[in-house]
This record gives C-alpha cells, structure tokens and sequence, in this order.
C-alpha cells in the first residue's frame, strides 16, 4: 500500500494545530502534531468519530411544547441520524428538572439524553 499524507485541524482548545496525519491505507502511522491532545484528537476521529449533541424534545404538560436536551457523552457520529429520529419520537411529561435523564441507553450506546432546563406542569 502506498502512504499518505492527511491533513486536519485539531479542536480540543483555541490554539486549532493543523496535524500531519501520515496514513499506510487504514493504519495511522504517525501523527505530526503540536501536542499529545493532538495526537489522541486524530486517532479519535479517525477511528471512531464522536459528536455531543444538543436538540429538543416535545413535552407534554408543560408551559412550552419542547425540552432542550443533551448527550451525557459524545455520541457515535454515524449513528447521529438514527438518534435524531429517535428524539424525534419522543415525548415526555412535565414536569422535568435539569439534568434528569429523559432516555436512558438511548439505542444501546450507554449514553443517556439530559434535560437541559426545568419545565413545570402547567
């Protein structure tokens, strides 16, 4: 196999290296970085890209018709749509206090869907 040379920009702080990841097809060799956080950052998203993600949900019972909510973890990038759908088919009902768990182990990844706010019965 032939290598080759990646380019990306790290994201775990404000500095944004550019990393020289060097690639023999699906192995990563080395990676040219400012950091270890780079390093780590590369591998990451090369082998199992991960996203938090922030959305809503409808609640019932409550003053407004969605909850914000979060991930507890970053959550598998490929499988974002399927998780999409799934909050969209959620409902929950008021009332809800920030930080309690509104899906727990949603599609079996272990990571749980957070309230980000309260809303009370109305």
């Amino acid at each position: 196999m032939e290598t080759e040379v990646q380019r990306m920009i790290c994201i775990t702080c404000p500095k944004g290296c550019t990393l020289e990841i060097l690639r023999d097809g699906d192995v990563i060799v080395d990676v040219k970085a400012g950091c270890k956080r780079g390093k780590d950052y590369a591998h990451a998203e090369l082998t199992d890209p991960r996203r938090m993600i922030a959305s809503s949900v409808v609640i019932e019972g409550a003053l407004h018709p969605l909850l914000p909510v979060y991930t507890s973890a970053p959550f598998p990038k490929p499988r974002i749509h399927e998780l999409m759908q799934t909050l969209r088919a959620a409902k929950v009902q008021a009332p809800v206090k920030m930080g309690d768990v509104v899906l727990e182990d949603v599609l079996g990844t272990g990571i749980n869907i957070i309230a980000s706010r309260d809303m009370t019965r109305i």
